[in-house]
């Protein structure tokens, strides 16, 4: 249940910071929209998954549950370091670095062991991520020093 609610704490905090800056509309994004909507959408999925645990809280037996909370608790503050750190990072390398940074850590959080697919799926997911804010959406992000 802690991790459930960790990320609901999260979401809460994603889209009330993300208040700060100009959220936009759907036909006019602002830098705002993207964090504000998936702090939402966060929030939501925290909800469904107490709900679910509130109801099935007597009915899975330790084997049927998964890991461990205490397991499940380590990976949750993982990657919330990892969002740290790479939000930390942002002014310093740039958006597309920082990216390739949070996905190289999420994916290794997550147990991706093959540094081919963890350089592959994090370069991916910066580049689709960069085309769709900077290419198609025109979202101004922080670039570092050297144009990245």
């Amino acid at each position: 249940m802690t991790p459930a609610i960790l990320l609901l704490l999260f979401g809460a905090v994603t889209a009330a910071l993300s208040l700060q800056i100009r959220v936009g509309t759907l036909r006019a994004p602002g830098s705002g929209f993207f964090p504000f909507y998936v702090g939402l959408l966060l929030i939501l999925l925290a909800v469904i998954h107490l709900a679910q645990l509130w109801r099935r809280r007597g009915d899975l037996t330790r084997d049927e549950a998964g890991a461990s909370p205490k397991t499940s608790v380590k990976r949750v503050l993982l990657f919330l370091g990892a969002t740290l750190l790479s939000t930390g990072l942002l002014t310093v390398l740039g958006y597309s670095l920082a990216a390739f940074v949070l996905m190289t850590l999420l994916l290794y959080i997550l147990g991706v062991r093959r540094w081919v697919h963890v350089v592959a799926i994090a370069l991916c997911a910066a580049a689709v991520s960069y085309a769709l804010f900077v290419l198609w959406l025109q979202i101004p992000l922080p670039t570092a020093g050297f144009g990245l």
